[in-house]
């Protein structure tokens, strides 16, 4: 059964050539790249992957630096108009590797979405500054206390998301759209009732390229889960989510 990596990129022309081809290495796996008008010529590039890959390469090309959030949305409705049963999110600089897709695929038989896991016993990060460290540890706590969300790495963006998943949530409604939009989509998750998994995964820095974290990124984020906390546009399950 396909599934389908969604790549967000802007420039990322450094390492999509690699990042690609070790995706599609990994089984019967469609990757979607999602152009922000990258200056340094990576949409050309994800065009001439997709040019011979036998159609298992495709891009979104977008009018300019529009956001993480939006570039996901964008991917997710792409997978729905298509046959993909499971849609992932993906960085692609490497911090997120590409051998870790299968445990994705057999961690979600049982469960209905699936996150990488920075925090959990097996993953962890490599080269990160005691300043980041403290920064991720610290918002996943902060994301933990204030909306009560069972999940250890909240603000991962490596993630494996059941079909019905995403069909199930209103995605023009979410307006999160840096590293709080991680944060949202779990909330929505967890408020409708989905079985939340998480698998273990190892973090490196980048080797290629800018980080895309700022200051504001940050601040965003703390300030979307007070907005989170008492959002009702997604109703809760009676039955709440299930930690598998």
């Amino acid at each position: 059964m396909t599934s389908l990596i969604v790549l967000p990129t802007y420039n990322e022309r450094a390492n999509l050539a690699r990042i690609v081809p070790s995706i599609l290495a990994q089984g019967d796996f469609h990757v979607l790249v999602v152009d922000d008008s990258s200056p340094d010529g990576t949409g050309k590039l994800a065009d001439q992957l997709a040019a011979t890959a036998n159609g298992r390469v495709a891009v979104i090309h977008r009018a300019g630096k529009l956001g993480l959030g939006t570039a996901y949305i964008a991917g997710f409705k792409y997978a729905l108009a298509r046959e993909y049963e499971y849609i992932f999110e993906m960085d692609a600089d490497f911090s997120h590797n590409p051998a870790y897709l299968p445990h994705f695929l057999a961690a979600i038989r049982h469960a209905d979405v699936v996150i990488g896991s920075r925090y959990i016993r097996g993953g962890g990060t490599q080269h990160w500054s005691f300043i980041r460290q403290l920064i991720s540890r610290g918002a996943g706590l902060y994301t933990r206390l204030v909306l009560g969300l069972p999940v250890s790495d909240p603000t991962s963006g490596f993630k494996c998301f059941r079909r019905a998943v995403l069909a199930a949530l209103n995605l023009d409604s979410i307006r999160s759209n840096g590293y709080s939009f991680q944060i949202e989509m779990n909330w929505r998750c967890y408020r409708k009732g989905f079985r939340i998994a998480e698998v273990p995964i190892v973090f490196p820095d980048r080797a290629e390229g800018q980080s895309k974290m700022s200051g504001r990124i940050v601040l965003e984020a703390m300030w979307v889960v007070w907005k989170l906390r008492f959002d009702r546009c997604e109703p809760a399950s009676e039955e709440g989510a299930i930690l598998v």
